[in-house]
Order: C-alpha cells, then structure tokens, then sequence
C-alpha cells in the first residue's frame, strides 16, 4: 500500500470484520434496492403525497386571505410597489448567476460513482428539483412578503382591531411559505420514494444536496444585500444625519426593505426548508438500514402530521386583549407541539412492531437488537420536539425585549456604544454555551436509545423529525419577522401613521426580531441532527465503497486521538471562521459603498433633506445587489472544495474529523452570532420606546453602533452555517466512494488523487485572494452620477 494513501495501514485491514463495540455500525447490511414496496407500502407513501398537496392547497388559501386584505393609501402602495420591483430584480438576477453553477453540479453528480444507472441519473435529476424547490419557496417567500408589507401596515391603522388585524395578516403570511416548505419537502421526498423504493435513500442525496447549495447561496448573498442596505441606512441615516429610521429622504430605504425580503424572507425560507429536506434524506437513508421498510416509511409519516399540527398552529396565533404577541405566538407553537407528539406517539405505537426481528429487510445484527422499534421512535421523535420547545424559551429569554440579557445591553448604553458591543457579545457568547449543550443533550439522550450504532443514528434522525413537525409553524414565525419590519418601514416612510398604528408596528417589529432569533437557533439545531445522523450515511458509502474493491475500513480510521484525524477537525474548525469571516467582511464591502453613495446624495443634492428632491433609491439597490452577487463565489466554493480537499488529500478518517469540527464549531458560531445580533437590535428597540432618554439621545446612538455590527452577525454570516453545515456534508458523503477507490485496491491512483486535491485548494485560495483583494476600506473621493465607488459599476 502506497504510503500516499489517506487510508494507512492500521486503518484498513484487508479481509479483517471491524472490532466489536457496544454500538455495533451495520449501514452497509442492507443494500439499496433489497427490498420493494407492497400495496399498503404504497397506500401510505400515497397518503403522505396527498397530505402534502393538501398543504399546498391550504398555502394557496393563505394567499388569498392575505391578499384580500386592504393596501391603504396610494402613497403606501407606491412605496411597496418599489420594494416589489427590487425584490424581484434582485432574485431573477441571482437565479440566473446560479443556474450555470447548477447545470455544472448536475453533471458531477451523474460522473461519481453509484450502486446503479437509475441511481445515478435520478441523484442528478432530483439534484435539480432539490435547487428549484429551494428557490420557487424563497421566490414565494419574498413575493407574498412584498405584498403583505404594505397591508400589514393599513391594517394596524384600524381603530380597536389594528393589533389583531396585522398580527394576523403578518403570522399568515408566514403560514402560507411554512405550509409550502412542509408541502414541497415532504412532496419531494415521498414521489422518490414512489419512483425508487429501496434505492430512495441514495436518491434522495441528490434532492437534500440541490435544496442545502442553493439555500446556502440564497442565504449568503441576501444576507450581504440585506444588511450592507441597513448598515448603510442607519450609519448615514440615523448617526450622520439624524434622521429616523425608514426616512424616506434616505436613499438606503427602500434597498433596505428590499433586503428584508431577499434574506430574510427569501433565503431563511430556502434555509428552512433545505433544513426539511436534508433531515428527511438522512433519516430514509438510516431508517433503512435500522429498520428496514419500515424505517424508510416512518420518517414520511411523522412530518406528515406536522402539516396537520401546523394548520391549527397557524389558525390559533390569535393575540388576546393587552398580550404580548410574541406570547400569543409562543402559545400556538407550544399547542402545536403537544398535538405532534400525542399524534406521533400514536403513529409510533400502530405502525412500528415492538420487536426488531419482525422488521421487514433488517440486518441481522439489527434484527437481533434489544429493545423496541415503536417505543425507540416515539422516545426519539419526542426528544425533537421537546428540543425545538426548549430552544424557543432559550433564545427568547436571551433576545427578547421583555427579558434581562437585552434590558442589560440597554442599560448599557448610557456609557456609550463600547460598552454595548461588550455586553451584547457576552450575550451571545453565553447562550451559545447553553443552547449548545441543549443540542448535545438532545443527540446524546437520542444515542443511547439503542445500543446498535445504526439504530442509534436513526434515533438522532428521528429527532430531526420530531422537530421537523414544528417546522410549518416555525417558518411562520420567521417569515413574520421581516413582513412586520417592512410595515414598519412603509409607515413611516409614508409620514401618515401616529399614535396606536405607529405603536402597534413598534411592537410587532420588535416580537419579529426575537421569532427570527429563535428560528434561527431551531435552524441549527436541525443542522447538528442531520449532520451527525449524515456521520451513518458517510460510513455507509465508506463501507460499500471499500467491499467493492474488497477492502474492509475499520473504526481505527475514525480514531480522534489519531494524529490525521486530529489534523481534520481543526481545518473543520477553521473552514467555519473563515467562512464567517468572508460573509461579515463582504457586508463590509457593500456597506461601505452604500455609506458613500448616501453621503454623496445627501452632499450633492441639498434638497433631499427638505423633502424638495427625491433620492435616487435605485443606484442603492443596484450597489447591493452587484456586490451581494459578486460576493457569493468565494463562500460558495470554499463549503463545496473544501471537503473535497481534505477527502482526497488526507482520507476518509480526517475527512470525518473535518466533519466534526466544523459541527462543533459551527453550532457555537452559529448561535453565538444569531443572538448577540438579536439582542443587539432589541437593545436598540428598547431605547427606541423610552428607555435611557430615547430617540436622539447617546444611548440611542450607542445602541444604532451595536445593531449595526450586529446586522452582519444575525442576519449574514450566522445564519449561513447552517446551510453550510449541511452542504459540506453530503459533499463529504457523494464523494467518499470516489475516495475509497481511488486509495486502495486495483483501482488506486495517489497522483489522481493528490491532483484533485491540490486543483480543488488551488481554486479555494486562488477564490479567497482574489476576494481579499478587494479593499475594505473604501475611499472618500467622491462618485460623480456615472460611477459608484468600490467598483460597483
């Protein structure tokens, strides 16, 4: 054996049974294709279809509830009508930049290696419905968003009914992109298991791939457009010039409401429902091998009957006289949650036997394991659902208005805006801590279910989808963050709201920053779930592999004290800051030019501040989208080659490694960054209303810095990991058999491999150079009317 194999010896034994251990790995006993669905197979995979159009069609219901609402004054619609267009430019641009990169992923996909033709043809078929599932949710997401701004905010100006009517408007249109998330993800995974059987899970790998690339990509470059636009608008808006937040002689408003809807809309709906789609991949893939037919069919009822929990969750979200409206929505998702576990528990107790051998197309070590299936997945699925209940009281208590950690960060504004930086990191740097250990308890109490590793994998699955029966509801509640923000904004742009309709979009658009918040954190919970569930579907493509050129891989591979492995995890480790780091830097970029722009318009053109000249809102949009656009190659390949790199350069145990680290460490960024932001902006709401002398006061101008340094962190790089996460891994599963094979057996080719790996981290530092090479600090010369400065031309 070549000493440039990644796989060493010590870490193959040719010939030789892995070691016995209490958690035993049995993936691989079960090939694809060993078994065919019956008649009542099929009746339930038909039922799970219908139940998922059925979702569909009651998001089509929402739409039109939501639509039917009144738009207000001219004025207001002219407004929306603007954030509308740039919203749509925006995305049509951004589809159209990714379509190549599609058509180029498509074809790899259909070159690595597969059990099958049918396999290989349908994982690159369903690559692609995977991508356009993920943009047509972001493209509803911000085309319903764009038009329930503007009606959010007319119906808060009804007298004595303001505050039901736009928190109802606000929560269904979530509802209507919750639903179709649910919807197409169960629809998607359920046809392949229709079209595929046994080779569904394979499959699927293909379908979770295209949903997590394109999401990541939605993320990432809306995050950049969003909040390069707010950063932007408030540093020129409010500390320059003094002006309220959404004043319409800013010229950085309407890209800033533009922004809400393209990240946080468009792209936290692709992430959710990447999220949806990826747990659902690993849990079939699993399920499989843990329970055989019945483990790829259990894991399509239970997200099932969280379309039916979401449905009441979404009818329920009603605010009673002086309620908060953040506990009104609380209340729904709690009651939602309880029905899901009392439903899953009965789809648990009926369909899942009570013994592993009268499982149909089980290993024979699984078939002999102790314990019961039904009991095993009733326990697993209400981990998940107790976990997105636990995570939702968490980042609430630390982003909320109503709760010390943010009245701390405000406090801590009387002493200037160093002090609020200080506090709000110490925030976020503390509830990561214990979000994360929330996570961790919940893998780990889903690990030890079983003490078959397979089984135990499909446990942590199973929590994924536990969680998932929240999801309908969860979106919602994100969706309803930026709607409510945007009314806000066209309120006050449109000077013709005071007293409660002011107050009540005050109220709601500080509820949507925690809602986001919160689903920001269950958004990366799902991400540890599917990723250590994904850790299985890695070492079954590793076992297959290896039998196939007749080798047998040992755990001695995976081994963390092992020098190799060690190497992997801290270059995991790494890829996460690196990839944060890009994603800040890059709405540092962009907000910079949109600084300079808006000083440039307020400094040539006098009349903008006495309302005499309108600003040109347009050369702002078209700042943040060419920069946005521009910015999304270097993150975007770093998560694809990265995994590449270390697979083909250092082998399949430092692959794994790299998995790990980038979990562990991505988890904590993710969390810490999505809650420092979140408390941060409230921070700056709760001085907004009062506290600490108010608008205009030095309080106030401390906590604008803050939010403003926040905006990147909760709305840009942190909620980007998740995504990432998720890509790096199936990344790291598609290609492990192309590893395998080319280490070991007579099919071994070092210079190959080492060539793939030297191209793939040529292409990733040649990709990060070239963007460093874009200064940061951006000139003060000023841009006369053809040129925008930081060459946003």
């Amino acid at each position: 054996m070549s000493l440039l194999s990644p796989v060493q010896p010590g870490w193959v034994a040719q010939g030789t049974a892995p070691p016995s251990s209490t958690h035993r790995m049995d993936l691989a006993q079960n090939a694809p294709g060993a078994f065919e669905l019956s008649g009542s197979d099929y009746a339930v995979v038909g039922v799970v279809l219908i139940i998922a159009l059925a979702a569909l069609a009651f998001g089509y219901v929402l739409i039109k509830e939501v639509l039917a609402a009144g738009q207000g004054s001219a004025k207001m619609q002219q407004i929306s009508q603007a954030v509308q267009e740039g919203a749509s430019a925006y995305l049509n641009r951004q589809f159209r930049t990714l379509a190549g990169f599609a058509v180029v992923v498509f074809v790899v996909l259909f070159v690595l290696p597969a059990n099958s033709t049918g396999e290989r043809i349908g994982r690159s078929i369903f690559f692609l419905f995977g991508a356009a599932f993920s943009a047509a949710i972001g493209y509803l997401g911000m085309w319903l968003s764009t038009r329930a701004n503007v009606r959010v905010a007319a119906a808060s100006n009804d007298p004595g009914a303001g505050r039901e009517k736009a928190m109802r408007v606000a929560f269904r249109t979530g509802g209507v992109v919750g639903m179709t998330t649910v919807g197409l993800g169960l629809f998607g995974a359920a046809l392949v298991v229709l079209v595929y059987a046994g080779e569904a899970p394979r499959v699927l790998e293909g379908f979770g791939f295209g949903a997590a690339l394109l999401a990541m990509f939605m993320r990432v470059g809306g995050g950049i457009f969003t909040k390069a636009a707010d950063v932007g608008a408030d540093l020129v808006g409010k500390v320059e010039q003094d002006i309220p937040e959404d004043d319409p002689r800013n010229a950085a408003t309407i890209a800033d409401n533009v922004g809400d809807n393209v990240g946080d809309c468009a792209g936290m709906a692709a992430d959710l429902f990447e999220s949806y789609a990826v747990t659902l991949v690993a849990s079939l893939i699993l399920g499989t091998a843990a329970f055989g037919l019945k483990g790829l069919l259990f894991p399509l009822i239970v997200p099932a009957i969280g379309v039916v929990t979401a449905v009441i969750g979404v009818y329920l979200t009603k605010a009673k006289a002086g309620e908060s409206a953040l506990t009104a929505i609380n209340r729904s998702f709690f009651i939602s949650a309880g029905i899901s576990a009392v439903l899953c528990a009965v789809a648990a107790l009926v369909y899942l036997p009570n013994s592993f051998a009268e499982l149909t197309g089980a290993s024979p070590e699984v078939a002999g394991a102790s314990g019961s299936p039904a009991l095993i997945a009733l326990a697993a699925v209400l981990i998940g659902i107790l976990l997105a209940a636990v995570i939702l009281k968490l980042t609430g208590y630390f982003t909320a208005t109503e709760h010390r950690p943010v009245q701390d960060v405000g406090e801590s504004s009387k002493t200037g805006a160093a002090t609020v930086i200080l506090t709000g990191l110490s925030v976020g740097f503390e509830s990561a801590v214990y979000t994360a250990l929330v996570i961790g308890a919940a893998v780990f109490g889903a690990f030890l279910l079983s003490t078959t590793l397979t089984v135990a994998l499909f446990a942590i699955a199973l929590a994924g989808c536990g969680l998932l029966t929240t999801v309908g509801v969860i979106v919602a509640m994100d969706t309803f963050g930026p709607v409510a923000d945007n009314a806000q904004g066209i309120a006050e742009m449109s000077g013709e709201f005071e007293g409660d309709g002011a107050k009540i979009l005050t109220e709601l658009d500080a509820v949507g920053n925690t809602t986001k918040a919160i689903t920001k954190g269950i958004a990366i919970a799902t991400a540890v779930l599917a990723a250590t569930a994904l850790f299985g579907a890695y070492q079954d493509a590793i076992v297959q592999a290896a039998r196939a050129v007749s080798t047998t891989i040992t755990a001695e591979a995976y081994q963390v004290f092992a020098p190799n492995v060690l190497v992997g995890i801290v270059i995991g480790a790494a890829v996460v800051f690196l990839f944060s780091g890009l994603a800040i830097n890059a709405v540092s970029r962009a907000a910079g030019a949109v600084v300079y722009e808006v000083r440039r318009q307020f400094k040539q053109n006098p009349g903008i501040m006495d309302g005499s000249t309108r600003p040109e809102y347009h050369r702002v949009v078209d700042i943040c989208t060419r920069d946005s656009l521009r910015e999304l190659a270097t993150p975007g390949l770093l998560a694809v080659l990265a995994p590449i790199a270390v697979g083909f350069g250092l082998g399949v145990g430092p692959l794994a490694g790299y998995l790990a680290g980038a979990i562990a460490t991505g988890t904590l960024m993710a969390i810490f960054l999505a809650n420092s932001g979140g408390a941060w902006d409230n921070s700056k709401k709760l001085v907004e209303d009062g506290h600490h002398g108010g608008k205009g006061s030095e309080a106030h101008a401390a906590t604008v810095i803050g939010d403003t340094v926040g905006d990147p962190f909760k709305d840009t790089a942190g909620p980007a990991i998740n995504p990432l996460l998720k890509v790096m891994n199936l990344v790291s599963v598609l290609i492990a058999p192309a590893v395998v094979t080319l280490s070991v057996g007579d099919s071994a080719s070092p210079a190959v491999r080492i060539a793939i790996a030297v191209v793939a981290a040529l292409v990733v530092v040649g990709a990060i150079v070239v963007s460093k090479r874009r200064s940061t600090a951006i000139s003060d010369a000023p841009a006369d009317d053809d040129k925008i400065v930081n060459g946003a031309t």
